[in-house]
């Protein structure tokens, strides 16, 4: 099967769609202007390319689509309607309308003029986020499988948790209640005590609500565990690609389970008194990792976590 995560469809040619309207008049638009813009082709698009007839759904839940995307593709293997998922996310927001709309809602950061610098999560002079694009697939299968074929099974996602704030178009609740759930959710999916979590792959956009937000998250729900447990943003180094960002992120997520490194959060230059967990700041760690939590958190209050563990043959 195949199960895909987008933020936005194709904003790109919607935007292009839009200028020949005005421009040239409607009978000048695409023929292929209608497929090309609907969320579901990246679905669609995988399974005519591969020829899966398995179950096929795009998951449209902002930027986390991509961990609601692979989460629900986990529970199509549970329930034994598919033995292999093609999963991920993808997004192309790169367009004039695209960062216009973020500019005017002051979701963007404004540090034009040091661009090396202007994602910085959790650091107290961040100012909002440096939009990306990109697209990012991972293969999902039952163990049964994975043996049969000879897999190197690289490691067990084990956890999904999904909640909806129920709070604000675009706000994240300052409480961070809904977040901490989806967290413990995953975790408890996954069969993981808090206290046996060795690193968080952070939603951290850059952004002064979310930061703030997502840390509160992790502290109401760690407790006492919460300032011990490294916490870093893929984001600062590679911008906010929405709807393809968290699938972008399972990959860091599982090379540390693998290799025992952690990437940094870089740009973390001034720390912020009200996000005070260990952001692994600027410089990567060197760190055996057993246990993964990985957040995305969307408009509209989606919050949707993944738990991915080392796998170990059982005896």
């Amino acid at each position: 099967g195949v199960l895909f995560g987008n933020g936005n469809g194709g904003f790109p040619t919607t935007e292009d769609g839009c200028r020949t309207l005005v421009e040239r008049g409607g009978m000048k638009i695409s023929p292929f202007f209608m497929p090309m813009i609907l969320p579901n082709m990246a679905a669609s698009n995988v399974s005519r390319r591969f020829g899966c007839t398995g179950y096929n759904s795009t998951v449209i839940t902002a930027c986390s689509a991509s961990n609601q995307a692979i989460g629900e593709a986990l529970e199509v293997l549970r329930r034994g309607t598919a033995d292999v998922m093609i999963t991920g996310g993808t997004e192309a927001g790169i367009s004039q309308l695209g960062l216009s709309g973020f500019s005017s809602m002051r979701a963007l950061t404004t540090r034009n003029d040091e661009p090396q610098k202007a994602s910085r999560p959790f650091d107290s002079m961040r100012d909002g986020f440096v939009p990306a694009e990109g697209a990012a697939v991972i293969v999902l299968e039952t163990l049964d499988h994975a043996r049969a074929r000879g897999a190197r099974i690289l490691c067990e996602l084990a956890g999904f948790g999904s909640t909806s704030d129920a709070y604000h178009l675009v706000q994240p609740q300052e409480s961070g209640v809904g977040a901490s759930r989806a967290m413990g959710l995953a975790l408890s999916d996954a069969g993981v005590a808090i206290g046996d979590v060795d690193y968080i792959n952070a939603h951290g956009t850059s952004t002064p609500l979310n930061d703030l937000a997502e840390t509160i998250a992790i502290k109401k729900l760690f407790a006492q565990h919460a300032k011990s447990i490294p916490v870093s943003s893929t984001k600062s180094m590679i911008g906010h690609s929405l709807g393809a960002s968290a699938a972008l992120e399972v990959i860091p997520c599982v090379m540390s389970i693998i290799d025992g490194i952690l990437h940094p959060t870089i740009n973390h230059e001034f720390p912020d008194t009200d996000c005070d967990l260990d952001y692994v700041p600027n410089v990567y760690r060197e760190q055996n990792v057993e246990t993964v939590l990985s957040n995305a958190f969307g408009f509209g209050g989606q919050n949707a976590c993944l738990v991915f563990k080392k796998y170990r043959e059982s005896v």
